[in-house]
């Protein structure tokens, strides 16, 4: 490998930080993330949630968070075979590539250690999938304690503090999914690498910078802000 592949595979990693740190927790310009602000809706959610005997219709979104989870552990499950087919093609591939024009080839080994790191990043994306769906079924025990209406008048402390608990579970098993989410979208700058590493380079900035945009500065951003029409 040389000086330029290691050059956008540290810039890959530094750029998939920064984006997890601004969608986590940091603002632009005072601006709070769209999962941030998620966050706060699936909270006030839950305290709706309390005003109402008869919760199918929590039940049903629930079911549709942990569904939504499934498909996307699955389709990291069937990447990563993907992956491994690859490295079992690893010849054909050499032949094929040699041939290609505008294709910076780095060898069979450079090859086969690009495919494992593509195969790492499902993995990844696979175990946070995974661990959101236990948790999200974590969440759907926890909602079942919910005290019903009358109950909840009756002892609004102890209510709230059930509540609480409920909404931490959802927001956790919401970040696990959304960090599974946000290795599969990386995934498709680093498949510039393939390419050339100058490729490399510039699908992960753009990645990141429609990662960006979406969160901080998009229509479905604003559409949940209290203060400002979509």
């Amino acid at each position: 490998m040389t000086f330029i592949d290691l050059f956008a595979l540290a810039l890959f990693l530094v750029l998939w930080i920064v984006f997890s740190w601004l969608t986590g927790g940091a603002k632009i310009l005072s601006r709070p993330s769209l999962t941030q602000a998620m966050a706060e809706r699936r909270r006030e959610w839950i305290h709706n949630s309390l005003t109402r005997d008869l919760k199918m219709i929590d039940t049903q979104i629930l079911a549709g968070l942990q569904n939504g989870t499934a498909f996307f552990a699955s389709t990291s499950i069937f990447a990563i075979g993907g992956c491994f087919a690859l490295l079992g093609a690893t010849e054909q591939v050499d032949t094929v590539f040699r041939d290609l024009p505008f294709i910076t080839y780095s060898g069979r080994s450079g090859f086969e250690f690009k495919v494992i790191g593509l195969t790492a990043i499902f993995g990844y994306a696979f175990f946070k999938f995974g661990w959101s769906y236990r948790l999200f079924n974590y969440c759907t025990i926890l909602f079942g304690t919910l005290p019903m209406t009358e109950n909840a008048k009756k002892n609004p402390q102890e209510t709230q503090r059930i509540a609480e608990r409920v909404i931490r579970m959802n927001i956790i098993a919401a970040k696990q999914f959304n960090a599974g989410l946000r290795a599969i979208f990386l995934s498709i700058g680093y498949l510039g690498w393939f390419v050339s590493p100058y490729v490399f380079v510039g699908t992960s900035i753009i990645i990141f910078f429609v990662l960006v945009r979406r969160q901080f500065f998009s229509d479905a951003r604003l559409a949940l802000m209290t203060d400002t029409a979509p």
